[in-house]
């Protein structure tokens, strides 16, 4: 459930009507929770509350947005919201794994505070596993998106114009049949069953994900980031570098350290 800070103005910071919310699934290479990280670093958004719930692995830490050292000694929390009203946006950032068993639970109380909260869609960013793709999926970008159908509707030709490429279902039985074919996001966490889920309630939900591997995924995090960009334009980008226009948070520094190229610095 929610629970607003005072920073957020209390029962006000739950008014998100006709809010993007803009979220990761936690999997492989953890590629949404850091593309989240450089949205609410760039839009220098605002805290405004926390998402409780005991389907998280618990955990504490100081704010990984800090700024200076006034606010460098906030704690911050497994799940935490931030809002940006100017550009009806909000962001739940998921800093911890699940706990097992717990998937379902999240998703139901994810999609009932989605309701009860009146957001207008869902954006998911996501990542699958790069060496579980079958042949279609090896062909031309790594980047993939799926739409539930009430949000199909809606902005289904802008993905075409874009020239998308919409997440391909793959054969439920390989090698025996190929008639069957079924949506599978291997290392994509909730993904799967949040989408299904949206879809079955009515929600408008879209999926970004990225293929990718385990190891440095900084360089995943800002393609992602980027592809976002280009359907909900967060930030005006540089058609020579995009990636220069995102503003690193203060916890990359001392969580990366010097693998990050001094340029992003």
């Amino acid at each position: 459930m929610f629970v607003p800070c005072d920073r957020g103005g209390g029962s006000a910071a739950a008014d998100f009507k006709g809010f993007t919310l803009l979220m990761p699934a936690v999997s492989v290479g953890n590629v949404g929770q850091l593309a989240i990280d450089l949205v609410i670093s760039t839009l220098d958004m605002t805290k405004v509350g926390y998402f409780y719930t005991d389907c998280l692995v618990p955990m504490v830490g100081n704010n990984p947005y800090a700024t200076a050292e006034e606010n460098s000694t906030e704690l911050s929390i497994n799940a935490e919201v931030y809002s940006l009203p100017s550009r009806k946006l909000v962001v739940l950032q998921i800093r911890s794994p699940f706990i097992k068993n717990k998937y379902r639970p999240f998703c139901e109380t994810l999609l009932s505070w989605v309701k009860s909260s009146k957001c207008a869609r869902v954006v998911l960013l996501s990542s699958s596993h790069a060496y579980q793709r079958d042949d279609e999926q090896l062909l031309g970008t790594p980047l993939r998106y799926l739409l539930t159908p009430d949000l199909e509707k809606a902005v289904g030709g802008l993905m075409k114009e874009l020239n998308w490429k919409e997440m391909e279902k793959v054969a439920a039985y390989p090698g025996i049949s190929d008639t069957d074919k079924v949506l599978h996001i291997p290392g994509g966490g909730i993904t799967k069953l949040l989408f299904t889920e949206s879809c079955s309630e009515g929600i408008q939900m879209a999926v970004l994900l990225k293929f990718c591997s385990e190891g440095d995924n900084i360089p995943d995090a800002f393609i992602l980031v980027n592809y976002l960009n280009e359907w909900l334009q967060l930030i005006k980008s540089e058609v020579s570098n995009p990636s220069s226009q995102w503003k690193i948070p203060s916890s990359w520094r001392l969580l990366f350290g010097n693998g990050l190229p001094p340029a992003l610095f």
